[in-house]
């Protein structure tokens, strides 16, 4: 009975070192803000500064799952390149090994769960802040306080083997298999990570094992490459409902990962030896001797400790130098087996299938470019009216037609699908700027399905054109082509200013410039129709018809500029 009540507190002392590092993490990451996305997104330009970025994001946040699923929704909404996004992930596992350096130097040597207590005093002092950024702050400490003081509760939960060695007794077992023991602790640490989510706390226990001589040293080492294989998990399953770009970028973790394990486990023997050789040379004592059977077993474990975090350190650097100059023929590799999907698939949503991300920042970065994507999709709709126009065949344009009833219909879809995705970001806890970021995205939306409609009511006045058998002479024609062409630069101006954003785009100059040359290009077209009626060119029905067209792409235009009014709203 009492084996089995340390065992659950050693479950519950885990899951509170689980829920110290996600707290900590995810309020780290709403501290940084924009400066971390802008950081990862600007700090990819070449190998070593895409290692680098994944390696100082990594050991900030501490968390290379938070890291990786970051990447794979930047590859998801197009922000990163799957070059680029496989450099940064490569230097999130060396940042990952900074947790193994901070729990051995100081969750075991210094008793850390003193000022925990009144660390999350001080955390919820500052939760209670109106200020978002000190609320955050608060949450980062009060993680920082509970993840130690998980791992205080975990050296106190674990028993002693010396003092009862029949405790636990068939996990010693496991580890007098020869390689067969080595292979069932990748497995073990597999299972682990895969189940706790974070390779950070299997490693937090691999280090509490070795420090108190439940497992030797190379039974430690398993564990830490099973843990390394378990770890790309996370990002498999972020990616599972992204788009390809985000599957390759999850799959060149595995491969990346998996390699490393292999070529390890191929010179498993030799490499740990390294390892003991470092660590002896500094000074301390001999990591292949058993804790529980060393002459001094504090210094034992103290050496345990530092050599299973060297092995860690030392594993994914070696692994990272290894493979880095090997990228591009990894990228072909994930690219060869994750195949482009089929045309249809545009029409789904591209970037936000996948729930919202760890911050609402993230979150909102990939609703803007669902809405850039939007913006693409209604262009595409008006290409198929500007076809139905000059198409004689009665057959063609009910093809036509219908093709734009579809994406009329599409269109409405995919404004309530991104208004459901803000409405779920609108319910975190999210700064007075992601607030303005919203209403404007709710605006933006709001014009994007309107020129949706119009779309289809330029269609529907087509048709009922050739219903009453009004034939639009060449010059009409012209006309509205102009037109049409003036309604495609506007469009170009609204995507090009989607993709600045509020932070680049000083002003919509360009914006007004083609609003104002839609308004006096239909002022020029209104007053030519009535001269034209008044010389009996053409009927006045058909006038109706030309004009109405002509209006509604006026409409159209006021909806393209409201766009980019919204954008710079956020700002003011």
């Amino acid at each position: 009975m009492n084996t089995v009540l340390q065992i659950l507190n050693l479950a519950g002392s885990l899951g509170l070192f689980l829920y110290g590092m996600t707290l900590m993490s995810e309020s780290l990451q709403k501290v940084a803000g924009d400066g971390l996305r802008g950081f990862l997104a600007s700090m990819t330009s070449n190998s070593f500064k895409r290692v680098f970025t994944g390696m100082f994001i990594t050991a900030v946040i501490q968390s290379s799952s938070a890291t990786t699923v970051m990447v794979v929704s930047f590859v998801n909404a197009g922000l990163l390149s799957l070059a680029q996004a496989i450099g940064v992930i490569m230097g999130a596992n060396i940042g990952t090994t900074v947790t193994a350096w901070i729990v051995s130097l100081l969750g075991f040597k210094a008793d850390i769960s003193i000022l925990s207590i009144p660390l999350i005093a001080l955390g919820f002092i500052l939760t209670m802040s109106k200020r978002q950024k000190r609320k955050n702050t608060g949450e980062m400490v009060i993680g920082f306080a509970l993840l130690f003081l998980g791992l205080t509760f975990m050296k106190e939960s674990v028993p002693d083997l010396r003092s009862n060695p029949e405790t636990l007794a068939f996990l010693q077992s496991l580890t007098d298999w020869g390689f067969w023991s080595v292979l069932i602790f990748v497995g073990i640490g597999t299972g682990l990570t895969i189940v706790l989510q974070s390779s950070s706390a299997t490693m937090a226990l691999t280090l509490v094992m070795v420090n108190f001589g439940w497992i030797p040293f190379e039974m430690a080492a398993a564990l830490v490459l099973g843990e390394n294989i378990g770890t790309t998990i996370t990002a498999n399953i972020a990616a599972s409902v992204g788009n390809v770009s985000a599957k390759r970028a999850a799959l060149a973790h595995t491969f990346f990962n998996l390699f490393g394990v292999l070529w390890v486990l191929i010179l498993f023997k030799p490499f740990l030896k390294l390892v003991g050789i470092i660590i002896t040379g500094l000074g301390a004592a001999d990591p292949f001797i058993p804790v529980t059977q060393a002459a001094d077993p504090e210094a034992s474990s103290v050496s345990m400790l530092y050599a299973v975090s060297l092995l860690h350190t030392l594993f994914n650097v070696t692994n990272t130098m290894l493979l880095v100059g090997f990228t591009p023929f990894l990228v072909k590799i994930v690219t060869y087996i994750i195949k482009n999907p089929k045309e249809e698939e545009k029409f789904r949503l591209k970037f936000i299938q996948g729930g919202l991300l760890s911050t609402a920042e993230l979150s909102l970065d990939q609703a803007k470019q669902e809405i850039i994507h939007y913006g693409d999709i209604i262009m595409r709709q008006y290409s198929f009216v500007r076809s139905a126009l000059t198409q004689p065949n009665d057959d063609e344009f009910n093809v036509l037609f219908k093709k734009i009833s579809y994406y009329e219909e599409v269109t409405d879809k995919i404004e309530f699908e991104i208004a459901e995705y803000m409405n779920q970001i609108g319910e975190e806890e999210i700064s007075a700027e992601s607030g303005s970021r919203i209403q404007a995205m709710y605006k933006i939306i709001g014009e994007m399905e309107s020129m949706g409609d119009s779309a289809y009511n330029i269609a529907r006045i087509m048709q009922r054109k050739r219903l009453n058998k009004i034939v639009f002479d060449e010059p009409m024609i012209k006309n509205v082509l102009n037109m049409f062409d003036l309604l495609d630069k506007a469009f170009t101006v609204m995507i090009e200013n989607l993709k600045a954003g509020y932070t680049k785009l000083n002003n919509i100059e360009n914006a007004y410039d083609a609003e104002k040359d839609i308004n006096k290009y239909r002022d020029m077209l209104r007053e030519g129709n009535l001269l034209n009626l008044g010389k009996n060119q053409y009927d006045y029905l058909t006038g109706v018809y030309f004009m109405d067209i002509i209006a509604e792409c006026e409409r159209v235009g006021d909806y393209i500029i409201n766009v980019s009014e919204s954008i710079m709203e956020i700002k003011s």
